[in-house]
């Protein structure tokens, strides 16, 4: 297991070099842009040109990538044109804000799905496996700019019940988590619930469950100790891919909330052209796509073993 770790974290390190020569040299490829997007359009060639030799825009290649590098790892990504401020100040709160929706999100969606998804794959074919699938379908066949207006008409408007917007500005609000956290788990429950019930389903009719079936073992001991496990591996990918899923996907519940987190930061910087802001927040985007991707890989081999024994 130790090795298996080891060239995980190798591998994902190798990828995050690789991926920030292309993220460096797609934000160099211009650096006028660059230097007209911190100065204004209406800055002459004079100052555009002294800005750059201050930022050292003049230097080889090499050496600005080493600097921008170590820039990266101190965090220190220059400053927003938008919010006028260092973009580290402005990229904290609200990785937070999307970590809190994210939480909430996680921690509703997970055991929901996988309870519904093993029992629908326990008692495949029954009503509760067709009813459960049916709820599954029709949810995740409703993108989530439709249900953010369906759920809003309804709480917002019709009874009242629910703010209409999550600012998150004076603190934190339970209230004005409820409805982002609703738009996200209507889509996305039903495509995690059929990866669990398809899955138990599939171990369900393997020869090791039959057999322990055949030996009278008590069905809840056959679930949680055979099958559960080798069922959760699909579950577990998908899982996974939804954090990164959420980077993109969350950009429009958070824009029609006025949520102010990481989804809707990248929807300002890149309509304003702020390419600081932009590039950290695609820097990051990078390591958390990179960083779930090994978490996953660590996490097969400790629900299969056979993953460990062949690496």
């Amino acid at each position: 297991m130790a090795r298996l770790i080891a060239q995980r974290l190798f591998n994902s390190a190798v990828s995050i070099a690789l991926v920030s020569i292309v993220l460096f040299l797609i934000f160099e490829i211009s650096p006028e842009t660059v230097a007209a997007d911190a100065l204004g359009q209406y800055s002459t060639r004079e100052q555009r040109d002294l800005w750059l030799a201050a930022n050292g825009y003049f230097e080889p290649l090499h050496v600005r990538f080493l600097d921008w590098a170590r820039r990266c790892l101190t965090g220190e990504f220059g400053n927003s044109r938008l919010y006028n401020a260092p973009v580290s100040t402005v990229l904290g709160p609200r990785l937070a804000a999307s970590g809190i929706l994210a939480a909430c999100f996680f921690a509703i969606l997970i055991p929901l799905s996988l309870s519904l998804g093993v029992f629908a794959g326990m008692k495949e074919g029954s009503k509760l496996d067709r009813g459960i699938s049916l709820l599954s379908i029709l949810t995740t066949s409703v993108p989530p700019f439709a249900s953010a207006v369906l759920l809003a008409a309804i709480f917002v408007f019709g009874l009242g019940l629910l703010p209409g917007t999550s600012s998150m500005i004076d603190g934190f609000r339970w209230k004005e988590l409820v409805m982002p956290v609703a738009v996200l788990l209507l889509y996305d429950f039903g495509y995690l619930t059929r990866i669990t019930r398809a899955s138990m389903a599939d171990v369900m009719q393997t020869a090791y469950i039959r057999t322990a079936a055949l030996k009278g073992l008590p069905d809840w001991w056959i679930i949680l100790r055979h099958a559960l496990r080798n069922a959760l591996i699909p579950p577990f990918t998908v899982i996974m891919l939804q954090i990164n899923w959420l980077i993109g996907g969350v950009v429009v519940v958070e824009f029609f909330f006025a949520y102010k987190g990481f989804g809707s930061l990248i929807l300002e910087a890149s309509l304003t052209h702020d390419l600081f802001l932009l590039q950290a927040c695609t820097a990051v985007s990078v390591l958390i796509a990179v960083g779930t991707q090994t978490i996953a890989d660590i996490g097969y081999g400790l629900l299969n073993p056979r993953i460990r024994v062949a690496r």
